[in-house]
C-alpha cells in the first residue's frame, strides 16, 4: 500500500504564487496558492492511501489536512527538501506539489489501486518540463538529492537519475503546473468546476470590470 505526500508552504503574500503577478495581486495570488492547496487537498481525500503525509513550510495548517501527519520541511535547497522525505518514509510512496489544482484520484489511481509488480517508481512530467508527481516503491533521497530544480530540464534529469539507478518507471499524465498567470487561465479553463478556477475568474472579471 502506498503514503501519499503533498508538500506545500502557507500561502502568504509575497511568498507564495508570486509569478503570477503583477497579473493579479501578491495578495490574490495568495489566495489562488490556497485554492489550489484546498483543491489538491480535495482531491486526495479519494485515493486509498495507507498514510497521508503534509510536507508543510508554515504555521497556519491548511482545514482539510486535519487526516495528515504533518512534517515540516527541512532547510536547504528544494532537492534536499525532496530527498529529505524520501529518505524518511518506509515503504511504497507518492510525491506531489500543490501546483496542480486540476488533478484527481484518477490520475493518481496508478501508484495506488493498480501499482504493478514491475514498477519501482512512477514520473508526472509537467508541461514546464518539471514534474508534479514522484514515486518510489522503496523511496530514495539520494535519487533526488543534486538534481537542479525549476528548471526546463528538471523533469528529464530526474528521469534519467532513476533510470540509471535501474528502477522501471511507471509514467502519470504530463500536466500543467500554475507557475505563471497564461497556465494558470490554461488550468481554470480545463477545471472548471475547482475553487481555483472560481477564484482567478473573479480577479480577472475585477480587473475586467475595472478596466
Amino acid at each position: 500500500m502506498t503514503t501519499i505526500v503533498l508538500i506545500a508552504k502557507e500561502p502568504l503574500p509575497g511568498k507564495a504564487k508570486t509569478r503570477l503577478a503583477p497579473a493579479v495581486s501578491l495578495e490574490q495570488a495568495a489566495e489562488l496558492a490556497a485554492a489550489a492547496i484546498d483543491d489538491t487537498l480535495r482531491a486526495l481525500e479519494h485515493v486509498p492511501a495507507t498514510r497521508r503525509i503534509l510536507l508543510f513550510d508554515g504555521e497556519r495548517m491548511p482545514q482539510r489536512a486535519a487526516r495528515y501527519d504533518v512534517i515540516p520541511q527541512v532547510g536547504g535547497t528544494l532537492d534536499e527538501r525532496l530527498g529529505a522525505i524520501f529518505d524518511e518514509v518506509d515503504g511504497p510512496m507518492l510525491l506531489i506539489g500543490m501546483d496542480t489544482p486540476q488533478v484527481t484520484a484518477e490520475h493518481l489511481a496508478p501508484a495506488f489501486v493498480d501499482w504493478p509488480e514491475h514498477t519501482d517508481a512512477w514520473f508526472g512530467p509537467a508541461v514546464d518540463g518539471g514534474f508534479w508527481a514522484l514515486g518510489m516503491r522503496a523511496p530514495r533521497g539520494d535519487l533526488i538529492r543534486g538534481i537542479p530544480m525549476s528548471q526546463a530540464n528538471t523533469g528529464e534529469l530526474q528521469l534519467a537519475r532513476l533510470t540509471r539507478a535501474g528502477l522501471t518507471v511507471g509514467m502519470l499524465p504530463e500536466l500543467t503546473d500554475v507557475d505563471t498567470i497564461d497556465a494558470a487561465r490554461e488550468v481554470a479553463a480545463d477545471a472548471p468546476h475547482t475553487l481555483f478556477a472560481r477564484r482567478l475568474c473573479g480577479f480577472d472579471h475585477m480587473v475586467e470590470v475595472a478596466a
